[in-house]
């Protein structure tokens, strides 16, 4: 009887290896090695065609007419201007109901009670 084995339990029984989950990866293996000069386009840039691409100017655009140039125009603050809505009441807790007649606000104000 083996006691402390990965191989077997307390009581001796003999344990069945456990499958791993998931997928299963096989080895990393790097890719073999090439010569840089291999690797390398025929045709070589200079250093100054070189900067010159990567510092390659673009037009902006005109379309902003004299706005911010950000992401995007900042959304503007809805407010309500009609004359329909006169108010707002609270029906039940928090719930906000809107009131468009001085009816509708009695009738509101009696179920509250």
């Amino acid at each position: 009887m083996r006691f402390y084995s990965t191989s077997y339990d307390y009581s001796g029984r003999k344990r069945k290896p456990k499958k791993p989950k998931g997928e299963v990866y096989e080895k990393y293996s790097p890719p073999p090695f090439r010569d840089l000069a291999s690797t390398k386009s025929t045709k070589q840039l200079s250093y100054a065609e070189q900067r010159l691409a990567e510092s390659k100017q673009y037009k902006s655009r005109s379309d902003f007419a004299g706005r911010s140039h950000g992401n995007g125009d900042k959304q503007e603050s809805k407010k309500y201007t009609g004359d329909f809505v006169i108010g707002i009441a609270t029906l039940h807790k928090s719930n906000a109901v809107p009131v468009t007649n001085p009816k509708y606000a009695t009738e509101i104000s009696q179920m509250a009670k």
